[in-house]
């Protein structure tokens, strides 16, 4: 419970990314994807990196900025996909996504370099059930408030 207090306090003092709603939270945690789609949850469990976060993109386009305890959703095209993170780094993850299918990304930042890694369906849904909120991805052409 007070993790979710936490959540709040962070997203609250980091106005460049907005929390979803509860109810979008809710629906994106059943977990169930689109049949012509594949859902990509990127995630961050990591709370010993507070003060550091990170700007997440796919293919070059911006999603928005990470923080510890949060989570973005990813509805993407049957295919191959870039995930890229930009703090100090830019560190890389090359994504081979089908339909239907539903696939779980750690993102953990230190000293300013984003690491990614797979996640199995199983950890994955139990580590962001136990930590993290929904952020929505930035309209196209909003640009992060580097702090």
């Amino acid at each position: 419970m007070w993790r979710g207090s936490l959540i709040a306090m962070l997203l609250a003092g980091c106005a460049s990314t907005p929390q979803a709603s509860r109810e979008r939270d809710a629906e994106a945690k059943q977990f169930v994807s689109h049949p012509a789609t594949a859902a990509v949850y990127v995630y961050r469990s990591d709370w010993s990196a507070m003060g550091e976060d990170s700007v997440l993109y796919v293919d070059r386009r911006l999603l928005g900025a990470t923080l510890p305890g949060t989570y973005f959703r990813i509805d993407l095209q049957p295919g191959k996909h870039v995930l890229s993170g930009f703090g100090y780094d830019a560190g890389r993850l090359a994504i081979d996504v089908r339909p239907g299918e539903i696939y779980f990304v750690l993102l953990k930042v230190l000293n300013g370099t984003s690491q990614f890694a797979w996640r199995d369906a199983e950890v994955g849904r139990r580590e962001l059930l136990d930590c993290c909120a929904m952020l929505e991805t930035w309209a196209p052409g909003q640009r992060p408030l580097f702090r």
